[in-house]
């Protein structure tokens, strides 16, 4: 019997802890291995719960949400640490510091009365520690039960329904492409759950030299991309930069879609821009990662890279086909590599993905195939 999935509730305020614990009880998969008031009681008590997963507030007396990063850090713990916190909303500077000192995700707690609003979170909370927590597990050799991360309503769905669902796909006629890839102009990335540090990893190794214009689609909420974005930058040695409307793609250069803005390309006599759209969200979110495919595909043809990436859902699995059947090159994160293998799955069982790339050799393979087919 697979063991449940542990989580350390780490926050400032009892009633906060109790909310928390027991949105974790009455989640199957998840158990509360222990609370602890702030970063100290934190460090103390892992040793001794061995936790899988932490709920981590920012704001804490003694030792706050980043001090018990930075000491995480310091001392080799790869426990995934979800942040959980009013702070996030405020303070995005801070939140994306938590991220860049190894936190995994980030969730920010609803305003107004926290007894009353916890449940809005609870939700995407339960999936977020299941997802990091499920993946320390299999780093640490245990068997952790398998959950359906496709569709949010559909997250405790067992692993026979995975098995249908996928025999149901395959019967379908996959598609193929109408040209040979052309030389390459761009290059689009869909990416959500697990995506900050995926980013980061990727973005940290890729070419100097990379003579394509990149654009992203970042699930995150407004207010952090501009962030995000410049923390991208200060690993990167490309250009880095929350996307504006009316951006020139430039050679190098990477633009991250804005939060709740959906990003396409249009051509314009000076060259190729961004441009920014309101339009309602596609799979649930704006910015989508569906919304970018089609478009690049449309003003590319086979001359785009789609990427896509860990994260939850289906967003761009469909659109990602369109670049397939155009003739581009098409990227699939491999399942072992992803905090969720949502996404990119359901792109590989359409048969929508040419190839499917580790984490540790992405940036290398986008790297390759943009020389390649310059």
């Amino acid at each position: 019997m697979p063991d449940p999935v542990s989580v350390l509730v780490v926050d400032d305020s009892a009633l906060m802890r109790n909310l928390i614990s027991k949105i974790i009880e009455a989640t199957p998969g998840l158990s509360v291995a222990d609370k602890a008031m702030n970063g100290v009681f934190a460090l103390q008590k892992i040793p001794r719960c061995d936790p899988d997963v932490i709920v981590l507030d920012i704001e804490m007396p003694e030792m706050n949400g980043i001090e018990f990063l930075k000491e995480r850090k310091r001392l080799g713990l790869d426990i995934p640490v979800i942040i959980l916190s009013s702070v996030a909303k405020e303070g995005a500077q801070v939140t994306i510091e938590a991220l860049s000192l190894g936190a995994s995700d980030f969730i920010t707690k609803p305003s107004g009365s926290v007894s009353s609003d916890i449940h809005t979170v609870a939700g995407e909370l339960s999936r977020l520690l299941l997802a990091y927590g499920t993946q320390h597990q299999r780093r640490k050799g245990k068997t952790p039960p398998r959950y359906e991360f496709e569709a949010p309503e559909r997250m405790f769905a067992p692993a026979p329904l995975l098995e249908e669902r996928a025999a149901e796909r395959a019967r379908g006629e996959p598609p193929k492409p109408s040209r040979q890839p052309g030389p390459l102009e761009a290059i689009a990335i869909g990416i959500s759950t697990g995506g900050p540090n995926a980013l980061r990893e990727v973005f940290a190794k890729i070419d100097a030299d990379l003579q394509q214009p990149v654009l992203v689609v970042q699930h995150m909420p407004p207010g952090f991309t501009e962030e995000f974005a410049k923390s991208l930058d200060r690993i990167c040695p490309l250009d880095v930069k929350e996307a504006a409307d009316g951006d020139i793609l430039r050679p190098g250069r990477v633009l991250i879609a804005p939060g709740d803005k959906h990003i396409v390309v249009e051509r314009r006599p000076l060259g190729v821009v961004a441009r920014l759209s309101d339009a309602p969200p596609e799979n649930g979110h704006r910015p989508s990662a569906d919304i970018l495919f089609a478009s690049v595909a449309r003003i590319y043809g086979n001359r785009v890279m789609g990427v896509i990436m860990t994260g939850m859902g289906r967003d761009g699995a469909r659109e990602l086909g369109t670049i397939y059947k155009e003739g581009g090159l098409t990227l699939g994160q491999d399942e072992a590599s992803c905090i969720v293998y949502g996404m990119p799955k359901v792109a590989f069982e359409l048969g929508h993905v040419s190839q499917q790339v580790g984490l540790t050799d992405m940036a290398s393979t986008i790297s390759r195939l943009a020389k390649q087919y310059r």
